[in-house]
């Protein structure tokens, strides 16, 4: 089963307007216990994140400029010190992912750019949910009656134009052992392939007798 962004992301997202204030934001993060928003424009595009870190840091650089250091020259970091709404606090541009994304490429795009949350778009552009390294945790945790659900009935039987009828699954804390007889050793190594890229399998254990050897094992790719 090929898993992506639209199936774990949360739906109902907490977001903020370009000249939404300070105190509205920091209130929208405690009232929803988020630690960072999206901040859209007229058109429901997000234009960039609000997060805690950000408003922490304003204020902190705010509190020591009022206390007697020189402030910063005109700049980003400037506008940001001085900041009053989303728009010129916020982190931008946003990082953000397709909702047809695999959960692979939006956990990779997290670690990229050091992130723990993504807002997600539509097929328009707009902010349709968020997802967060949690929700691409679920998809990996999963029981062993739901793996194995999977492995017999989208892989051995829908995907594989070949005899499995003999085939028998046993999966323990992730582990696949596949067992019986298949006709060809290819066939085996082919099926041993789809189910490692299951979600939630941690390791194939390959026990399948055949009633034809062959050569072609390790020779693809």
């Amino acid at each position: 089963m090929h898993v992506t962004v639209k199936d774990v992301m949360t739906r109902r997202v907490v977001s903020v307007g370009e000249e939404t204030c300070f105190k509205d934001i920091a209130g929208t993060l405690l009232a929803h216990a988020v630690s960072a928003v999206p901040v859209l424009d007229g058109d429901g595009h997000v234009v960039g994140v609000v997060s805690e870190a950000d408003l922490l840091r304003t204020e902190e650089c705010g509190e020591r400029f009022r206390g007697g250091d020189s402030p910063p020259g005109p700049g980003k970091i400037a506008d940001r010190i001085r900041g009053e709404v989303a728009r010129e606090l916020m982190t931008a541009p946003a990082v953000t992912v397709p909702m047809d994304a695999s959960v692979v490429a939006a956990g990779r795009l997290m670690e990229r750019h050091g992130v723990k949350r993504l807002p997600v778009l539509d097929g328009r552009g707009r902010l349709t949910g968020i997802v967060s390294r949690h929700d691409l945790l679920k998809v990996f945790v999963r029981s062993d009656a739901d793996i194995e659900r999977e492995v017999r009935r989208d892989v051995l039987t829908r995907s594989l134009w070949m005899d499995t009828a003999r085939v028998r699954v046993s999966v323990v804390d992730g582990v696949v052992t596949l067992s019986g007889r298949m006709t060809l050793r290819k066939e085996a190594w082919i099926a041993v392939r789809m189910i490692q890229q299951v979600n939630g399998v941690v390791d194939v254990i390959d026990e399948l007798a055949c009633d034809q050897e062959d050569t072609t094992r390790g020779q693809e790719g």
